[in-house]
């Protein structure tokens, strides 16, 4: 990426790669901090850098949209300017507190992608919980497929793997297993899981503030915000429309669009795309990494993002990724039952 900026190939390369433009993907919103263990960080970035972005999105005659407007460019010939869409996943607290009064002192619009059960206060957010257990202990123990299993994470280095390793394993599992797997650890590790995920969460009275902003889009995330490749069909099919109706009459505006949880190759396949579109989503957003295409080259229930790692802090490397020359060509497709995002 490096190269691509200081030569000046993606200038050459962007009318072509660019497309109609980017989505951008984050998910923390606050300060920097100061402990060593931080295996989320990747997924935050802080409010300065937020607003040096936007400042960046405009210099660079970047359209800042929301996603109607996103999937709109998305069917439609191409135009003059590209868009860039800003959307926030999960229910963090940070949203409120440190995200939107940067948003809203520039005026530009995003989209929250909301799971219910988190505002509900029900929602676990089992990876935060992991990080607080792995941060504050030398030995951990747990039972994994039947077996108990003990790992000892005197290390920076060796909680960074595990938390990779039981992350990943967590992730697979289905509701109940994965329930009784974080309450397992909490008991055994005094980790409040519930009241962890409370503090971390927005609550209701924070979206409703949110949506009294004519900036701000709510998009649905599922209920539990699982893995839907987790879950067999009919148990996707119930987070989707749960999700969507919890939000729609907590919120009293209409949901029309989705976003896969977590959002990568493995957490989602074509016959969840064929889901979102059928359970009437206008679009359904992943995390897998692209531009959109005009003229309908992208479908609009397998949307990809570009995911800020926020260990980056370098402009020069976004407006590389935003020019399209670090990604495949996408192939074209009518609707999700055609065609794989994957």
């Amino acid at each position: 990426m490096e190269l691509a900026y200081f030569s000046g190939a993606f200038r050459l390369r962007e009318r072509e790669a660019g497309g109609a433009g980017a989505i951008l993907r984050f998910a923390r919103v606050r300060p920097r901090q100061r402990g060593r263990f931080q295996p989320l960080k990747s997924q935050e970035i802080t409010p300065g850098f937020l607003d040096r972005m936007i400042r960046a999105l405009k210099r660079w005659q970047y359209d800042i949209v929301g996603i109607d407007e996103a999937c709109r460019r998305a069917v439609t010939l191409p135009e003059r300017r590209r868009f860039a869409c800003l959307t926030f996943d999960g229910a963090s607290k940070d949203i409120v507190t440190h995200a939107w009064p940067v948003l809203a002192r520039h005026g530009v619009p995003f989209t929250l992608y909301l799971p219910t059960a988190f505002p509900d206060g029900v929602g676990v957010a089992w990876w935060l919980v992991l990080e607080d257990i792995i941060g504050r202990e030398s030995r951990i123990s747990l039972v994994i497929d039947g077996r108990e299993r003990h790992f000892a994470v005197s290390s920076l280095s060796d909680k960074y793997e595990l938390f990779d390793f039981l992350s990943g394993w967590l992730r697979k599992l289905p509701p109940p297993e994965l329930s009784y797997a974080v309450n397992d650890l909490g008991r055994r590790y005094s980790a409040d899981a519930a009241q962890i995920s409370r503090s971390a969460s927005l609550d209701w009275a924070d979206l409703a503030k949110l949506a009294a902003d004519p900036n701000v889009t709510f998009g649905s995330a599922t209920v539990n915000y699982p893995a839907l490749s987790s879950l067999k069909d009919a148990g996707a099919q119930r987070e989707m429309a749960m999700g969507r109706a919890v939000a729609e009459s907590a919120l009293r505006q209409q949901v029309r669009h989705f976003a896969y949880p977590f959002g990568d190759r493995d957490a989602f396949a074509r016959p969840h795309v064929v889901m979102a579109e059928e359970a009437g989503f206008a679009s359904a957003v992943s995390t897998i990494s692209g531009i959109v295409e005009a003229q309908g080259r992208t479908n609009l229930h397998a949307l990809p993002r570009i995911a800020w790692d926020g260990r980056v802090r370098s402009l020069r490397m976004m407006r590389v990724l935003l020019s399209g020359v670090m990604f495949p060509p996408v192939q074209p497709t009518r609707s999700a039952r055609h065609q794989s995002p994957i």
